[in-house]
Order: structure tokens, then C-alpha cells, then sequence
């Protein structure tokens, strides 16, 4: 057993990947005052607003530092699915990705609420409506990430879902906040090394 050290500039993280093989049982559908609004070509300035706003308490960061033409061949494919999860006031509070470039295959890219809206089961909801749409005739597996920036439950939500976990790996790269792609003080509970370069 071995300590690995990491750069001070940087932050490491454990993903687990998880999968489904097969549909789960239908189940009802929670309730929700929340709903789906599909981007079909949505615009990369809003798309960024929205990853953001989901992503940067956990440092989700990939998509900020794209240049426009990499994203646009990844969210205006016709094969990625663009949600945005809307309040009853129409505000913009979570978003989901489907990605079905694979053949045979669905990977859950994204998805997320907003942190006020942690523990108030609307994930339950969100995994229902994502499961209902990665699920098409012709997937055979559906699959997910997460790390330990996530959020503390991500892990367990997504096993109580049905997903088993299958691989690990550890994942390195610069502190976006010390980057400037990300505020100084999103994530406090990730900390920021005091002898960074």
C-alpha cells in the first residue's frame, strides 16, 4: 500500500464507472414539480451557464474549458440528448445528458440538481425520467460516473438505482479555481492546497 502524491496545483479523484445490463422493472413515477426541457441544439453560452450552476460545487469543470467547436460536436450531435430540468417558475435547476454515440450503449453524461435541491428525493425523479430515455430498443447498457468530488451520496444513490459498480481509476488535473475557470470559493470542501505554484 502506497501514498501517490499529487501536484499541490492539482486535485485527485477516485471515478467509479457503474453500469445496467439490463431495464429495470418499471416502477411509478415520483412526483415532481420539476420537468424535462429538451435542447435539441442548445446554445453553448446557456449549456455552459447550466453545467456550471449544477457542476461547480463539485468542480465539474471539462465542458467550461472546451473550445466551441469541440462542445457543439458533442451537445448538437443527434445522438446526445440535452435536457434541462425546469421549476414550475421556469428557472433552470438541473440538467441531464444522454449519450447514445456507442452503439448498443447509453451513458448517463451528465446529470444533476442544483444543491438546494439535495436531498428532497428529485434525483429519484431525474434517474426515472434519464432511465426512461436511455433505455431504447436498442441499448444493451446503460452506464454512469462519478468520484469522490461528487456528492457524498452519488455513489450509493446510483447502486440503490440499480447500477453496479465496475471499474475504478484515479483521475488527476490542474484546480480549475486556481485556473480561473471556476470562482476562488465554489467547492470549500474540496481545499485548495496552501503551497499551490
Amino acid at each position: 500500500m502506497a501514498l501517490i502524491p499529487v501536484e499541490s496545483s492539482e486535485i485527485a479523484t477516485i471515478v467509479t464507472t457503474l453500469e445496467m445490463r439490463e431495464r429495470p422493472r418499471p416502477r411509478p413515477m415520483p412526483a415532481s414539480p420539476l420537468s424535462l426541457v429538451a435542447w435539441k441544439t442548445p446554445d453553448l453560452a446557456k449549456y455552459r451557464a447550466l453545467f456550471q450552476r449544477v457542476g461547480a460545487p463539485w468542480l465539474w469543470f471539462s465542458r467550461l474549458v472546451m473550445d466551441d467547436a469541440t462542445l457543439a460536436a458533442i451537445v448538437h450531435d443527434p445522438a446526445v440528448a440535452v435536457f434541462a430540468v425546469v421549476d414550475r417558475a421556469g428557472i433552470e435547476v438541473g440538467m441531464l445528458e444522454l449519450d447514445h454515440r456507442q452503439p448498443g450503449q447509453c451513458e448517463i453524461g451528465y446529470f444533476g440538481l442544483i444543491p438546494e435541491l439535495a436531498g428532497r428525493g428529485r434525483g429519484q425523479w431525474l434517474m426515472a425520467q434519464a432511465l426512461m430515455r436511455a433505455w431504447t430498443a436498442q441499448v444493451e447498457r446503460v452506464w454512469v460516473h462519478t468520484c469522490t468530488l461528487d456528492h457524498p451520496a452519488a455513489l450509493g444513490f446510483y447502486r440503490k438505482q440499480g447500477f453496479v459498480p465496475v471499474s475504478r481509476a484515479i483521475e488527476t488535473f490542474p484546480d480549475p479555481r486556481d485556473l480561473g475557470v471556476l470562482p476562488e470559493d465554489v467547492a470549500p470542501q474540496i481545499p485548495r492546497l496552501a503551497n499551490r505554484r
